[in-house]
């Protein structure tokens, strides 16, 4: 089969837009391509299945363990003839400045997957060289087996960059986008508008495979990213024997689309049957529901309308009041506040299930990977449980509460997070449950405590 990792040399040289041209232009050829995203990121992959019609998947070696992450690859490449696994900033970029963990370059060692290197060649033609050359040195591990060039002023600008690449580093460039080439995919705060806000995106996605297909080599990417399929192993993922069906509401809609997909899986490994209801429709928790899971997204952008939908608002927090126990990450906690204050400082009255509210700004709040232990009471993650997980938002919490939901350990600060209160487990942070299958035991194991 064939796998790569198309990896950039730093953040906005293309990636995205390369990856979602490739899988168009090779699906428009008969192949059934797959995607993964390097890294705890939430749009990417929303581009890569609108594209795909399959669930793309997050692959990220901090948050889970290697077999898991091998594991993640070959269940859902199975079928596939084309796996590409999308970067995630700079090809060494990752956790640490002095190791590879967390980078796209871990994960293709990892899953013994070639990379393809992206580079931006504005501006430049044999320096193009060095650049390729350093990261071809940096860590002989790393098999960088072609480049792309994006950002060219001419066929002839491509001509001297091939040139210069191909002689001094080895390795053969297959292709390149000149300037203007494709339309600028719309973005925000945090990043690129997630695809199920977009509508239909086949013009769009039609558009890229035209422009790849015009000056990329698809035949010679095929030929030099050939290789051999990962071994299914036993996993976290195989159904567990025994395990007593639950049903969970999940909300999921435009303004709530951030959930990964292994975590919804190892639910449903557990016993959890999955019902999907969206608030910003108003619609009700479904009523069959033992509990509850308000995940990530863009409230913010959608405050206007979620405050308005009182039908939604009411069945949640009546679903609260019942006892169902409730995980709400990120965009799920700032919507248990009391309100929403926007950048213009507008004031959305939310559910107000959690005392305090949130405001918008403009500059980021807080960013990074999450060593998770939880207190006394927590229905997810015990004091002696360990997860790991994933922030980024652009808000701001207010409000005074001493029922913290879990200990919250990055890079540069370790402090009490989150809201815990009977039945909510609710904070900014992004759980991985791959990182500890523990939570989803403890999570539907809570549920039906409430169901008997």
């Amino acid at each position: 089969m064939n796998r790569f990792v198309l990896a950039g040399t730093g953040s906005g040289v293309g990636k995205t837009t390369f990856t979602i041209g490739i899988m168009r232009a090779l699906m428009k050829r008969g192949f059934t391509v797959q995607g993964f995203k390097c890294g705890p990121d939430y749009i990417d992959p929303t581009y890569h299945t609108a594209v795909t019609g399959r669930p793309s998947r997050n692959i990220d070696s901090f948050m889970m363990e290697h077999d898991v992450v091998r594991a993640i690859v070959a269940r859902a490449s199975k079928d596939a003839d084309v796996s590409i696994v999308e970067g995630v900033m700079g090809l060494y970029d990752g956790k640490s400045p002095l190791s590879n963990e967390g980078s796209a370059a871990h994960i293709s060692e990892i899953t013994d997957s070639p990379v393809i290197l992206i580079v931006n060649a504005a501006s430049m033609a044999r320096s193009v060289a060095a650049i390729v050359k350093g990261f071809q040195t940096l860590d002989d591990n790393i098999n960088i087996v072609g480049v792309i060039a994006n950002q060219l002023g001419s066929k002839s600008h491509y001509e001297i960059v091939k040139t210069a690449i191909e002689k001094e580093c080895g390795v053969p460039v297959i292709g390149y986008l000149p300037k203007g080439a494709v339309p600028v995919m719309p973005s925000r705060h945090l990043g690129l508008v997630p695809a199920i806000e977009r509508g239909d995106l086949n013009e769009y996605f039609d558009s890229l495979a035209a422009a790849i297909e015009e000056t990329v080599d698809l035949d010679g990417l095929l030929a030099i990213t050939r290789t051999t399929p990962l071994q299914m192993e036993s996993s976290i993922f195989d159904k567990q024997q025994g395990a007593k069906e639950v049903h969970l509401a999940v909300a999921k809609d435009a303004a709530f689309n951030f959930y990964y997909e292994e975590n919804l899986e190892l639910l449903k490994a557990y016993g959890a049957k999955l019902h999907f209801f969206s608030p910003l429709n108003n619609e009700e928790v479904p009523s069959v529901a033992q509990g509850l899971y308000i995940g990530g997204g863009f409230p913010e952008e959608f405050a206007e309308q979620l405050a308005q939908n009182e039908k939604a608002k009411k069945s949640i927090l009546a679903s609260i009041e019942k006892g169902l126990p409730t995980l709400a990450e990120c965009g799920g906690y700032m919507y248990l506040t009391e309100r929403i204050v926007d950048r213009e400082g507008q004031s959305f009255e939310m559910l107000g299930a959690i005392p305090g509210f949130v405001t918008m700004q403009d500059k980021l709040a807080s960013l990074g990977y999450r060593e998770i232990t939880g207190t006394e009471g927590n229905f997810l993650i015990g004091a002696d449980e360990l997860a790991k997980g994933h922030e980024f938002h652009y808000s701001t919490y207010t409000g005074e509460h001493d029922s913290y939901a879990y200990f919250s350990k990055g890079r540069f600060r370790a402090q009490q997070e989150g809201y815990l209160h009977r039945n909510v487990v609710a904070g900014y942070t992004h759980f991985h449950f791959a990182s500890n299958p523990a939570l989803v035991q403890n999570w539907l194991s809570a549920c039906l405590e409430v169901k008997e």
